[in-house]
C-alpha cells in the first residue's frame, strides 16, 4: 500500500488496534481510529492532524457504529479499509463476571461488528479496492450455546463474517478473516505454531499482506494479553 488511502480500526485503544493506527498513519494513510480516551491517541491526533479521526469507541451500541460511520462520510466521503479488530474487551460491562467473561468477550464484539459492517457498507462500496480485515483472538473465535453442533453464524463469529463475503463481493469488498486454527473449519493443512508476536510485529505483517487480499490467515499467539489487554 503505497498510496495515500482511508482505513477505520475498531478496538484501537491499545494492543493490536493501536498499533495497526500508528502503522497506517505512518504509511501516510488516513486513519478514523474506534478508542478510548488515551494520551498517546491525543499525541497521535496533534501528530497528524486531520489525517486522523477520533470516532465512538462503544461499538456494539448502534447509535455509536452510525455515528462513527456518519464522521467518516462526512471527513472521507468513501472508505477504502475496515479493520474489525475483534478480540477487544472494550465493549465489556465493568460487573461482567469471571465465569460469563469469555462469553461477553464474543457476544459483544458480534454486536460491534455486526453494527460496523452494516453502517460501513455503503461507504466501503465507494471506496478504491475495498477490504474488510476482522482480526480474532482465541476466545472471540470461541463457538458458543452450541459447541458441539455445526459451526454456523448464530454461534460462531468467524462463521458469521464468513457468511458475509458473498455480499461483500456483490458490493465490490474483499474479506480476509485472520484468527487461530479451527479444528471445524481448517484454514491450512499445516500446524500452526504459537508464535511470539508482539503488536507491532502483527500489525506489519497484516499490512504487508494486505495487497493480496487473502481469504484467510492464521494467527496463533503465545501472548493474547499483548496483542488484546483486557480492559474491564
Amino acid at each position: 500500500m503505497t498510496n495515500s488511502r482511508s482505513f477505520w480500526v475498531t478496538g484501537a485503544s491499545n494492543g493490536l488496534g493501536l498499533a495497526l493506527v500508528e502503522r497506517l498513519l505512518e504509511q501516510g494513510h488516513r486513519v478514523a481510529a474506534s478508542t478510548k480516551e488515551s494520551d498517546e491517541l491525543e499525541r497521535l491526533a496533534a501528530q497528524h492532524g486531520r489525517r486522523f479521526l477520533r470516532l465512538p469507541w462503544q461499538l456494539h451500541a448502534e447509535p455509536n457504529a452510525a455515528d462513527a460511520c456518519q464522521q467518516i462520510g462526512h471527513a472521507w466521503c468513501s472508505l477504502d479499509g475496515l479493520i474489525i479488530n475483534a478480540g477487544t474487551s472494550d465493549y465489556l460491562p465493568d460487573d461482567v463476571a469471571d465465569s460469563d467473561l469469555f462469553e461477553a468477550i464474543v457476544t459483544s464484539n458480534q454486536l460491534a461488528a455486526e453494527q460496523c459492517l452494516g453502517h460501513a457498507l455503503p461507504l466501503l462500496a465507494k471506496g478504491d479496492s475495498p477490504q474488510v480485515l476482522a482480526v480474532f483472538n482465541r476466545y472471540s473465535a470461541l463457538q458458543l450455546y452450541a459447541p458441539t453442533q455445526v459451526t454456523a453464524g448464530w454461534n460462531n463469529l468467524p462463521q458469521w463474517m464468513r457468511e458475509q463475503r458473498q455480499a461483500l463481493k456483490a458490493q465490490g469488498v474483499g474479506l480476509t478473516i485472520v484468527g487461530p486454527q479451527s479444528l471445524k473449519v481448517a484454514v491450512t493443512s499445516a500446524q500452526a505454531i504459537p508464535e511470539q508476536w508482539t503488536p507491532q510485529s502483527v500489525a506489519e505483517a497484516l499490512l504487508r499482506r494486505w495487497p493480496q487480499a487473502e481469504p484467510e490467515l492464521v494467527l496463533e499467539a503465545l501472548e493474547l494479553s499483548s496483542l488484546w489487554p483486557l480492559t474491564r
